[in-house]
């Protein structure tokens, strides 16, 4: 690890150090591309590389040290960071204010945490671009310097998997470009390694060239040829092993252990506040559209799973139709239909569920909450479902940009068959459902016809009714007792609410798959233009899908003209009463609309306490993971020499035992400076280990081991304990007579690991041969006096 001047160097030598550490530490953070959903963070990056580089440069250049290289880092932290990564606090995008000052002061801190507790994909506007412009900035400085100023460029490497290291622990578990990232870092890696030894032939004792040209010719060209071979086999392995063993799940970064997971079962289905609409809602206007076109429908949430309790939305379980995800732009590429644009205002409308419209293609908030509601915004792209976990409020706005499919006619249905879309299993379904689905559908040939026929049983012979005063007895909610009491008594009583579960439940019962969605939609002479959704306007519809079509919606919701002529019409009595399942305890409370009472208040520090020392968890695990990862190399090294040492106490033979402890002992003295030569016997490496470093023992210990090695005896156990006892004497004196520093770099000294290859041997032989061949040359001091003590006898 000498350290070298820039001025020392040959230009082509920094130019390749410069493109090997800028190139390498860009595809590093190339990997925040997911975090940031696109390439807006690039220019924070390359702005950080750039600025690194040339701080880099400039010290080394003029050989200034680390104080100084650390200050100009923190200058051009404070100079730049404006405008690459807050252009919105600065002046014209570039001179900076107080408060670019003060936000680049607290976002050194901050700026982490931020990151990670913000949802993906962040925003560049709110800070963000602080945490990879302060990541490119310092680790291209370190990477640069120890690349400019060492002559082991591997050491150069060591900031850049720490870069490479917290992209990955501070981005998002989808990965950006794994396999091309993997090949770029290893291709450059190797090739920069190899033209950096190809260059540096003074780092040899003697230039290789000169002695044996033919030789060195052979030796660039299978270095050469072994790079090559080794990005080939990589480049393969890694294709190959992605594409076997891709793996079932995303990886598991910080982001997941600080931020919660999105759980839908938080949040109460939007089914349970229907009767809710009807009945305190009904002439409030709780939202506005414009742009709806005729016939289309706004939807508040697609509901596919039925417990018994309640028909709710489901996030990725078995059989569920999708997960959630955070909002984007761009979501139905390939989305068939008519482009629609849609303007929301929010009245008297609250609630997590966010009214959309069929297959969405991008959602933007404006007014001021529009940020916020972005961060906490969730879609299901299957079901055209989004959740705002902010929860909408009057006076909120947004734009919708949907596909709004052309409604199919049923002549276009006629031969499309179900979509291969597994339906959810419900449980505790009414004992008489199945059987009355099986006879409605028994005349039906096609699959349309089988779902008109469903639609038309409760459509045509059932009633109307909210429930509401002066309106016939019909209760709220869907349970498995309120579906029965709709089926069981004299007339089927109901509402939207009831009629849309229970054919979506007579529906499972025949094997046709189906959903509930709710939502609202205008009358239709009340359609076209601008809408005013009002509680009057709510319905729930069901929804079939069909192979090349799509969901298809069906109404099976009698008009609300179709009302019973008893108005005092109660369940009748079943001679044969159903022997009805009770209802499955929730795994989860159900979470209902209403307000925590005041005496649960004190609950909500937990999350707060559970957060911060997740918190300081996942900050102490950064840094216990980077000083890990800085001391990996002396950590392998170690264990590398304890390995042998292992291997020679333990080995087979007792005599090769003896011979493994004095190996022992000059591996130790080569790590301490001694120099020995290859073929020499022990007597000879005693002589040098002794005049090198402080070991006295050395001479007897040489005759001992080749007493014991080649004598006619087998040493003993106790005579092989013996032998390394006094090895370890004899190295623990080598140690004692050493500084510090010169122990430490013993112990992180590769040279006893190594030494002894024939490699080795050959390139000692060409070293050998040339000082021979330099002694011999006219001119040459030792020649001359070589001369004259000849001429003088």
């Amino acid at each position: 690890m000498t350290a070298l001047s820039l001025s020392e160097r040959p230009i082509r030598r920094w130019a390749l150090d410069v493109a090997a550490v800028g190139l390498l530490l860009l595809v590093a953070l190339v990997g925040f591309w997911p975090t940031f959903g696109g390439p807006a963070f690039l220019i924070s990056v390359v702005g950080g590389l750039l600025l690194g580089i040339a701080i880099a440069l400039v010290c080394a250049w003029l050989h200034w040290g680390i104080l100084i290289a650390t200050g100009l880092t923190i200058g051009a932290y404070f100079v730049f960071g404006g405008a690459l990564a807050l252009p919105h606090t600065t002046i014209a995008g570039i001179v900076p204010t107080l408060d670019t000052l003060r936000a680049l002061a607290l976002g050194a801190v901050t700026s982490w945490k931020q990151l990670l507790t913000t949802v993906a994909p962040v925003s560049v506007q709110d800070g963000h671009l602080l945490v990879t412009f302060l990541i490119s900035l310092v680790s291209s400085v370190t990477a640069a310097s120890l690349a400019l100023r060492l002559q082991r460029a591997v050491w150069a490497l060591l900031p850049i998997v720490g870069a490479l290291v917290l992209v990955i622990a501070l981005g998002v578990p989808q990965a950006a470009f794994p396999i091309v990232q993997g090949l770029v870092l290893a291709a450059v890696t190797v090739l920069w390694l190899s033209l950096r030894a190809w260059w540096a032939p003074q780092q040899n004792a003697v230039d290789v060239s000169e002695a044996d040209p033919d030789r060195a010719r052979h030796m660039r060209v299978r270095r050469l040829i072994g790079g090559i071979a080794i990005i080939a086999v990589a480049a393969g392995a890694g294709v190959g092993l992605s594409a076997a063993t891709a793996p079932a799940q995303p990886r598991h970064v910080f982001r997941d252990a600080i931020i919660p997971p999105f759980d839908i079962r938080d949040y109460a289905s939007p089914l349970q506040s229907f009767r809710k609409n009807v009945r305190d809602e009904k002439t409030k206007t709780l939202f506005t559209v414009e742009g709806l076109p005729k016939g289309a429908r706004v939807r508040i949430g697609a509901m596919d799973d039925w417990d018994g309790t309640v028909y709710n939305v489901t996030d990725g379980g078995p059989g569920s139709s999708s997960a959630f995800t955070p909002l984007r732009s761009g979501m139905a590429p390939e989305a068939e239909g008519v482009p629609t644009t849609l303007r929301f205002a929010i009245d008297e409308y609250k609630g997590v569920w966010v009214p959309g419209a069929p297959i969405l293609d991008a959602i933007t908030y404006t007014g001021s909450r529009g940020e916020q509601l972005r961060r906490s915004t969730y879609v299901n792209n299957t079901t055209d479902t989004t959740v705002a976990t902010a929860s909408l409020e009057k006076g909120d706005t947004y734009t919708v940009e949907a596909i709004v499919p052309v409604e199919p006619t049923d002549a276009q249905l006629k031969d499309a068959a179900f979509a291969n879309v597994k339906p959810h299993t419900a449980s505790y379904v009414p004992e008489d459902l199945a059987n009355i689905a099986a006879d409605v559908v028994t005349d039906a040939e096609t699959p349309i016809e089988q779902v008109r026929a469903l639609e038309a049983h409760f459509s045509k012979d059932g009633f109307f009714s909210h429930g509401l005063e002066g309106e016939v007895l019909s209760r709220a909610g869907h349970t498995a007792e309120r579906i029965s009491t709709l089926l069981g008594g004299d007339q089927m009583v109901g509402d939207d609410e009831q009629y849309a579960v229970v054919m979506a439940l007579a529906a499972g019962e025949v094997g046709i798959p189906a959903r509930v969605v709710m939502g609202y939609y205008p009358d239709e002479e009340d359609a076209g233009g601008v809408f005013e959704a009002t509680g009057d306007d709510v319905h729930a519809w069901v929804e079939v899908p069909f192979e090349g079509i799509g969901w298809v919606a069906f109404d099976p919701t009698p008009p609300e003209d179709q009302v019973p002529k008893n108005q005092n019409t109660k369940p009748r009595v079943d001679p044969k009463p159903q022997v009805l399942q009770p209802p499955p305890p929730p795994q989860e409370p159900v979470d209902l609309p209403p307000t925590v009472p005041d005496d649960r208040e004190p609950q909500d520090d937990t999350p707060n306490i559970l957060g911060i020392i997740g918190m300081i968890l996942a900050i102490a695990g950064i840094s216990l993971g980077t000083l890990l990862l800085l001391l990996s190399p002396f950590i392998v090294i170690g264990a590398w020499k304890a390995a042998k040492r292992r291997s020679r106490r333990n080995a087979e033979r007792i005599s090769d035992r003896i011979s493994g402890g004095w190996d022992e002992l000059t591996d130790r003295a080569v790590d301490h400076g001694a120099r020995l030569a290859p073929g020499a016997t022990r007597g000879e490496e005693a002589a040098v280990v002794a005049s090198a470093v402080a070991a006295p023992t050395a001479t007897a210990l040489a005759v001992r081991a080749d007493s014991q090695v080649f004598g006619p005896g087998e040493p003993t156990a106790e005579d092989v304990d013996a032998f390394w006892r006094e090895v370890d004497e004899a190295v623990g004196g080598i140690r004692a007579g050493a500084g510090f520093w010169a122990r430490t770099k013993a112990r992180l000294s590769i040279r006893s690991l190594t030494g002894g290859s024939r490699l080795t041997a050959r390139m000692q032989g060409l070293r050998d041969a040339a000082a021979a061949r330099v002694k011999r040359e006219p001119g040459n001091i030792d020649s001359k006096s070589t001369t004259s003590e000849s001429e003088n006898r």
